[in-house]
Parts: structure tokens; C-alpha cells; sequence
């Protein structure tokens, strides 16, 4: 963690850590793995609340939880920027991260690939192989689509790519 910056170590150092090993495939493992993610995902939640920086929602669209989806968003320019999110999990899960999708937005930016999945590969994936089982969907939250949004968001605002959806039905009335 070094050469973060002091918000992300605190926050990081908040979201209980993962200790169960175990993907779809390993049945009543894998369970276990979906109750300490829950626990993760609740933890970051209620301190993202607690500190006025609620920004996703998020819950398993199947029985099994390999199959995510919800909502993210992004304040820029005091205007609110909202995208859905989904994501499967991999059956090599907890090894291979997952591969978080902003559908809405597919093919706006280059650091994005097909179908929406945002680009992970140079700055989380190294971080992910390195914790692994410890981190989770929490974690990839956390340290993958927040700065993503961050640093992706607003230029795509910017240069006109991304439109607020008050713009976008205004100019649509015209």
C-alpha cells in the first residue's frame, strides 16, 4: 500500500478481508465465500453511508452468485451520472478477478473492451493476483471501478461523450 494515498489505505483497511478460497464450482465452499463477501460488500457499504459516498448498489441477480448487477454513479460537476453494472463471476473466482461492465457506456473510451468491460489490466489485476483469496467483489469495487469512474468519467463528460440524463431529454423536447 505504499504510495497511496491516506483515504484509500483507510478505506481499504475497512473492508474485512476474504479468507475462504473457493469459486462456483466448489459448492458448499463456495457458499461460505458468498456469506464473507456479502459481509465485505455490507462493510463498505455502511462506511461508504457513513461517510456521505454512497456511489453503487449492487446484489447477486442469481441463486447461485455468479451473476451480479445494479447500479454505479458519479458526481462531476455537482451533476449525477448513473450507469448500470454487471458482472459474472469466473469460474477460476477467487483467482481471476471479475470483469466489471458499464454496458451504457461500451465503446466511448479506449480503456474499455467490448461489451461494456472496463480496463483493469495494467494497475488492479497485479494487485488482485497478489491478495489473493483476501480480496473479493468488495475490494474490485473499491480499488477497480472507483478509481476507474474517476478517472474516466468526467473526460468522457468533458469531450461530450457522456451526456446528463436532464441534457439529454431536454434536448430531446426540442
Amino acid at each position: 500500500m505504499e504510495g497511496w494515498d491516506p483515504n484509500t489505505k483507510s478505506t481499504l483497511t475497512q473492508i474485512p478481508l476474504l479468507t475462504i478460497k473457493a469459486g462456483p464450482r466448489d459448492g458448499a465452499a463456495w457458499t461460505q465465500r458468498l456469506k464473507e463477501e456479502y459481509k465485505a460488500l455490507i462493510a463498505y457499504t455502511q462506511m461508504n453511508k457513513s461517510n456521505d459516498n454512497d456511489w453503487f448498489r449492487i446484489s447477486a441477480a442469481n441463486p447461485e452468485g455468479t451473476r451480479w448487477t445494479g447500479k454505479c454513479w458519479y458526481v462531476h460537476n455537482l451533476l449525477k451520472y448513473e450507469f448500470d453494472l454487471q458482472f459474472d463471476i469466473p469460474v477460476t473466482y477467487p483467482t481471476t478477478a471479475p470483469e466489471l461492465e458499464l454496458p451504457q457506456i461500451d465503446g466511448k473510451t479506449q480503456k474499455m473492451y467490448r461489451g461494456g468491460k472496463i480496463c483493469l489490466t495494467v494497475h488492479f489485476k497485479p494487485l488482485w493476483a497478489k491478495n489473493c483469496p483476501r480480496f473479493g467483489i468488495a475490494h474490485a469495487l473499491c480499488l477497480g471501478l472507483a478509481p476507474w469512474l474517476a478517472a474516466e468519467i468526467p473526460i468522457l463528460v468533458d469531450s461530450g461523450m457522456i451526456k446528463h440524463k436532464d441534457d439529454a431529454t431536454t434536448s430531446t423536447d426540442s
